[in-house]
């Protein structure tokens, strides 16, 4: 079975084509078309040979990104298919389903609908996701569409934890709720420490740390609680978004530096987090040769990340009623053994020991990185959304 995973942004289109038998699961090919509808359009394409194509085109819209996409997956020189009904579905990364989706579905009306009637909650995502997904029915009669939401895996939280303690009927009128991200990729790594750990019951933490960072506490492969909130801002501190604070700062930067609404807003996302605090950049790596150089504010700034996100296992532990394995992944996760160390630093009494040696050891298969006497599993699994995202739409299809 071939799928096609459609990642769409408001000004490009990430791909990759899988090709899923039994146990094998091949990326036949990836690309990536940039700058849509902006000077200057792109689409890179690699195939698993390493063929490589790079052109420079008009791309005025995602309809003409995704026919690009269909040519280069069909060129006699570097393409992967023979013919377009080779495809037998397209999966779609969508970034909200609100409370409607708790699973992947076939696109149809009614489903995109309800995408569209999440503009509000997801207003630089959601938008892009539906012209990724109109491009592909236009360009692809046919073949069915699959959306893969970003916040379905974490409908199963309850609603304990989910509720803000606002007034009840801005939930019942606006749904302000924690939704919760990355949970492709949270489900994913999840199950495969279910896999590594051999018990489908274990209680697990999941640690998607990068630009973008969030933790999920899961029990028995249900989501039971998550760091981000209604939005992508909340949780730990991240590359540019400064992740929780206290809500009244946000009257009072506005009444202080007489800022406006949007203003703040962008101040919260975009000039916050690791490039805010540290004044040297949102990347880890950066901050961390920067540490190492005596930089004062890059050092706080990962002693600020560490201790958020200790303060977050140890609130999970709790909410989990125990703790049987910690899961790092993502880039930061994947890479940054030091920021690994720093976290677990002091854990032992919760049972959870790193090993450093093992942490030190860089491998592209997933790895345990705990010492032998702990009594909490610490992985390092790699995550892969898009494959997820290509599994959910063969089970569908």
């Amino acid at each position: 079975m071939k799928i096609l995973v459609v990642n769409a942004g408001s000004s490009s289109l990430k791909y990759q084509l899988f090709q899923l038998e039994d146990d094998k699961q091949d990326v036949l090919a990836s690309g990536l078309c940039e700058r849509i509808g902006i000077d200057g359009a792109n689409i890179s394409h690699e195939t698993f040979e390493g063929k490589t194509f790079d052109l420079e085109t008009d791309m005025p819209d995602h309809t003409i990104a995704v026919k690009l996409v269909i040519d280069a997956l069909l060129s006699s020189e570097h393409g992967v298919l023979e013919s377009l009904e080779e495809v037998n579905a397209v999966g779609h990364r969508v970034v909200h389903g609100g409370e409607k989706f708790a699973d992947s579905v076939l696109i149809d009306d009614e489903v995109k609908a309800a995408i569209k009637e999440c503009y509000p909650l997801a207003p630089l995502h959601n938008p892009a996701n539906i012209m990724g997904i109109e491009a592909c029915e236009k360009a692809m009669p046919g073949i069915k569409q699959v959306a893969v939401f970003d916040t379905a895996f974490h409908q199963t939280i309850p609603d304990q934890a989910y509720m803000y303690a606002l007034p009840y009927e801005l939930y019942e009128k606006h749904a302000i709720r924690r939704y919760g991200f990355h949970g492709t990729s949270h489900k994913y790594v999840s199950e495969q420490a279910y896999e590594m750990l051999g018990d489908q019951d274990a209680k697990i933490i999941t640690l998607h740390l990068g630009n973008g960072s969030s933790i999920a506490a899961i029990d028995a492969g249900k989501s039971v609680d998550t760091s981000m909130g209604m939005t992508p801002l909340a949780g730990v501190p991240m590359g540019t978004r400064c992740g929780d604070i206290d809500p009244a700062i946000v009257t009072f930067l506005i009444d202080q530096e007489n800022l406006s609404t949007q203003e703040v807003d962008n101040l919260m996302n975009k000039e916050s987090g690791f490039l805010g605090v540290s004044g040297v950049s949102s990347d880890n790596r950066d901050i961390e040769n920067a540490a190492t150089q005596g930089n004062n504010r890059a050092e706080l700034v990962s002693n600020m990340f560490a201790y958020s996100c200790k303060k977050y296992i140890g609130s999970y532990i709790a909410a989990l009623n125990g703790v049987d394995a910690l899961v790092f992944t993502a880039g930061i996760g994947e890479n940054a053994s030091t920021v690994r160390a720093n976290i677990c630093e002091n854990l032992e009494y919760l049972g959870i020991k790193l090993d450093p040696e093992k942490n030190k050891i860089r491998s592209k298969d997933n790895l345990e990185i705990s010492a032998d006497d702990s009594k909490v599993k610490i992985f390092v699994i790699r995550t892969n959304e898009e494959l997820k995202i290509a599994l959910d739409t063969a089970q569908l299809v």
